[in-house]
């Protein structure tokens, strides 16, 4: 028996031995495949490492849009349910005591989703919340710890995530735009043309086996987005912001528009209008629509969007009222906020377009100027109105018979129409359609900002141009364009001739401060020669100090601009915009300010002084800032008003000489202002000619000045007329000589032009209907309906103004 038991105890023993052996054999040879297989079963999940969105900044560096670091909460239930019992409770009344969730959602969660080893709960939390947790976490597992407990609060970490921060909220929400939550995507403005270059590229974290089946940890870092340095400055911005709120709160209006840019390169310092928004919750913005508000907009975009569906499809079509029956309550108030949010978000001084009204002159006297049509010297008579098309256009001054004799200067000082449809007649409308085109209107200026409008559809090219359209285009009718638009136009005029491209963006820098990209100024074409832009710019500094922009005056600077009240349509509705557009020192433009009022809150609306007056102010506010000084010296201002004071009191010149009668200076209207009640009669839309149109260089126009009765002069009037020619009645020779085919004689000046054909000074409208083609005026409508005389000035007189 005994012996049996050796026996089998040795086997037992041998048999462990080789037992033994086999094992060592296969930890020796088949470790590194045994290993693979086991880590194989595992999981190695890469981790994304998510790049930082690229900084905007305004031109000094101020921040407009940053990113900051965040945390997203992540919950790893497969490590808190591996030891339910110590685990579950202390992690979750950890979440609950930090971060107030609820005790049962928690809990549930956890259960639910045990198999799961990564489970992302909440994100975008801040630093003071992660360090709140992770020192509570601290705090609760160190004393469990002395406690001999085994509760420990696991499975939860923090993963770095990035949030873009507007700091400034709404300030420049126009120009700088907003971007997704996690700043990937943009959306409007710079964040919106410039993604491609603030978005990174997202790095990894991630394991592997190596070749001796040890896991390796490689990180590939993240590509951090460039920095875009824009042209906006804050305090420019801030300034016009400050000035639309004012003018909001105070009287109000539909739009308030304002550009502001440096006239010599293109750069756009500040851009606004009345429809700001919280950068920081762009959605926000529709909380100023009523329920009720929203449901309408949201009945007529379902409408037109089943509609665009329906009709290539099967034709059909719905009206509002039936809308209900197609969409819920939910999807329609959807698409009023959609609607409602577009509105909010559109920015006004890029995509909208508008009737421009007088700031335009400038254009059509500057094209004239540049072909020879008319000089400086050149006089037009102004009665108050035009024939055109069957259309009485009328002048801001018919109601008081007319401007009178006036300059080129004065034709701008005063905004008369009459003058401006006279000098478009004689451009013709091959020549003016050619000019708009050069100042950018018809077209993109290509602003590096997105839903530019180019208003194409809405400029009449010279082929489609009839007499109307010349007539009105004259003077910012009957035609669209943008603040954007308008605004580089001027800049071309006044700097000398130089259109350059509008921007908001001077540079593009890495993460590490270097310039990867310099975004230089862009000419793109010449408009004018210098001689014209220095007579545009003398004539509004004239229009200013003396004529209808006084309301625009800043207080001992130089200021020069062009006021406006365009006549909205429908035109019965008697709705204006109104607007200025100048710049400052008047000779030597060094920024310049276009400021839009789209139908104050008035009953009176047309009034140019509601838009003069908030460009002083932006300009009383940023001319200092700028380091433009004042051009008028107060204190030698006072000593030359002293020094024309009597030494003392009593004494007077008995020297025997008489002085000279000094000359009264003439007075200009200081507003431009158009009566309530006025008909304009102006063009809902520009109607077909029906005339037929000049065989000469106009053709193609249709639009020839109208003859018109002289009014009557005193004697010494008519005495300086005659010996200076002003009474020229030769209509046809004029026209003979290459004018327009006009018998205009009163649009004509002291020099030589090409369309004048000879130098003459004529004080009147001759009457000679058959080479005006158009409805003659009689003697006693040009005479004014008082029936009161009207007093013109010689063309001498005028020229010399």
């Amino acid at each position: 028996m005994q012996e049996k038991l050796a026996v089998t105890v040795i086997v037992i023993t041998l048999a462990l031995f080789a037992l033994i052996y086999v094992l060592y054999q296969i930890m020796t040879t088949k470790q590194d495949s045994y290993n693979q297989i086991v880590l194989s079963q595992q999981q190695y999940d890469s981790r994304v490492l998510p790049y930082r969105r690229g900084d905007i900044v305004d031109r000094n560096g101020t921040y407009l849009a940053t990113t900051e670091k965040v945390y997203n909460l992540i919950i790893d239930p497969k490590q808190i349910m591996s030891a339910e019992e110590d685990y579950l409770d202390a992690t979750v009344t950890a979440l609950v005591t930090v971060f107030g969730y609820d005790d049962s959602e928690m809990r549930s969660l956890i259960r639910d989703n045990s198999a799961k080893a990564y489970l992302r709960y909440a994100r975008q939390l801040s630093y003071d919340q992660k360090e709140a947790f992770e020192q509570y976490q601290s705090d609760t597992n160190k004393a469990n710890a002395k406690a001999d407990s085994k509760a420990r609060v696991k499975g939860i970490w923090f993963e770095d995530e990035f949030k873009r921060i507007y700091p400034y909220n709404s300030l420049a929400c126009d120009v700088v735009g907003f971007a997704t939550s996690d700043g990937g995507t943009g959306n409007g403005g710079i964040e919106q043309s410039y993604n491609d270059s603030l978005i990174g590229t997202n790095g990894r974290e991630y394991g592997y086996l190596n070749d001796e089946s040890n896991l390796e940890r490689v990180i590939k870092a993240a590509q951090n987005g460039n920095t875009v340095v824009s042209s906006i400055d804050v305090n420019i911005q801030n300034a016009v912001e400050k000035r639309i709120n004012e003018w909001m709160a105070e009287t109000g209006s539909e739009h308030v528009g304002v550009v502001v840019m440096n006239p010599n390169n293109g750069e756009v310092l500040a851009m606004a209008n009345d429809s700001m928004f919280d950068l920081n919750n762009p959605r926000s913005a529709a909380d100023s629509f009523s329920e009720d508000a929203l449901r309408e907009l949201g009945l007529k975009e379902a409408m037109q969007t089943y509609n665009r569906q329906h009709r290539k499809t099967d034709g059909s079509t719905i009206t509002m009222e039936q809308v209900p029956d197609h969409f819920s309550s939910d999807e329609i108030r959807s698409y009023g906020l959609q609607v409602a949010w577009n509105q909010k978000w559109r920015n006004y001084d890029i995509s909208d377009t508008y009737e421009p009204g007088s700031p335009s002159k400038i254009f059509t006297v500057a094209a004239a100027l540049e072909e020879g049509i008319i000089s400086p010297n050149d006089t037009f008579y102004c009665d108050g109105y035009q024939e055109v098309a069957g259309h009485q256009i009328k002048c801001t001054a018919f109601k008081k018979g007319g401007h009178g004799m006036l300059t080129v200067a004065e034709a701008l000082m005063v905004s008369c129409n009459d003058a401006m449809m006279q000098i478009a007649a004689k451009t013709g409308a091959e020549t003016f359609a050619r000019y708009m085109s050069s100042f950018g209107f018809g077209e993109k200026t290509g602003i590096d900002l997105p839903g530019e409008s180019d208003a194409k559809g809405l400029v009449r090219s010279a082929s489609e141009m009839n007499s109307a359209d010349l007539a009105t285009n004259s003077f910012g009718q009957n035609y669209n364009c943008s603040m954007i638009q308008m605004a580089a136009a001027y800049c071309s005029v006044i700097n000398g001739g130089s259109y350059y491209e509008p921007h908001v963006v001077k540079q593009i820098l890495n993460d590490q401060g270097s310039v990867v990209k310099e975004v230089k100024p862009k000419l793109v074409r010449e408009t004018v020669s210098e001689s014209t832009s220095n007579f545009i710019k003398d004539a509004l500094f004239r229009t200013v100090s003396e004529g209808t922009g006084r309301a625009a005056a800043v207080e001992g600077y130089e200021i020069a601009g062009k006021t406006g009240t365009a006549e909205k349509i429908p035109r019965s509705a008697k709705n204006y915009l109104l607007s200025f557009c100048g710049f400052a020192p008047a000779y030597d433009p060094q920024v310049l300010v276009y400021v839009i009022i789209d139908t104050p809150h008035v009953e009176d609306q047309a009034h140019s002084s509601y838009a003069s007056g908030v460009f002083s102010k932006i300009m009383g506010d940023i001319l200092p800032y700028l380091n433009v000084f004042p051009s008028v010296d107060f204190e030698a201002q006072q000593s030359e008003a002293a020094a024309q004071l009597p030494e003392a009191e009593g004494i007077t010149d008995n020297t025997g000489t008489t002085p000279e009668p000094e000359t009264e200076p003439k007075v200009y209207e200081t507003e431009e202002y158009v009566e309530p009640g006025a008909d304009s009669d102006l063009p809902e839309d520009v109607p077909e000619s029906t005339e037929a149109d000049g065989t000469d260089e106009t053709a193609g126009s249709g639009y020839v000045p109208p003859a018109q009765t002289v009014p009557e002069t005193s004697a010494s009037e008519s005495s300086a007329a005659e010996s200076s020619g002003a009474a020229n009645e030769e209509s046809t020779g004029a026209a003979g000589t290459g004018s327009t085919g006009s018998a205009h004689a009163g649009s004509t000046g002291t020099g030589t032009t090409a369309a004048a054909g000879a130098e003459s000074t004529g004080a009147a409208k001759t009457e000679d209907s058959a080479a005006a083609g158009t409805e003659s005026k009689a003697a006693s409508t040009a005479a004014g309906s008082s029936g009161q005389e009207r007093e013109t000035m010689s063309s001498t007189s005028a020229a010399g103004e």
